[in-house]
């Protein structure tokens, strides 16, 4: 099956900075994964499949482009910031207790 295919036009002035038609259509196919990666409309997996790359490339592509993986809300952060505390008590208790 064909892939489809879509105009898109861009500033010409674009151009001037080095990228040809190959380059634009990648960052065009980059930015509208990332776009639905960050809309949680697809999985990690999902959108290194639809660039054609890793699953480690993609989360080191989100990284590269200052996009956190994980997108806590307030609440759900202090959830983290709770367990994380309670670990820290059980293992300095664990640590007084084992010589």
């Amino acid at each position: 099956m064909a892939e489809p295919t879509y105009q898109v036009q861009l500033p010409a002035s674009l151009f001037k900075y080095g990228i040809d038609q190959r380059e634009a259509q990648r960052r065009v196919s980059e930015w509208l994964v990332l776009s639905l990666f960050t809309e949680e409309r697809i999985s990690s997996g999902k959108a290194a499949r639809l660039l054609g790359i890793s699953r480690i490339d993609f989360l080191a592509l989100l990284r590269a482009r200052g996009i956190a993986y994980v997108n806590y809300t307030a609440d759900e952060l202090a959830e983290e910031f709770a367990a994380v505390k309670a670990l820290d008590v059980r293992a300095s208790k664990w640590q007084k207790e084992c010589p």
